[in-house]
């Protein structure tokens, strides 16, 4: 089983594909010593960025591009 749920997720980003930019790019922080946001047991940085994404700790909008 995921934990955090997929579902609590993909509440937080607009799609998978967002959910796993967002996650590697703040696991890649966590990894470079940026500190977690939320507690957690686990020491894996892809873990514990699921962690704050599925608590609204980050927050992630997709930039608007405009076609000319």
């Amino acid at each position: 089983m995921i934990k955090p749920p997929l579902e609590a997720l993909l509440g937080r980003v607009e799609n998978k594909y967002a959910l796993v930019i967002v996650a590697a790019k703040r696991a890649r922080q966590l990894k470079e010593g940026a500190l977690p946001m939320v507690e957690v047991d686990s020491a894996n940085p892809v873990t514990v960025a699921l962690e704050e994404i599925a608590a609204g700790k980050i927050r992630f909008e997709m930039p608007k591009i405009s076609l000319k």
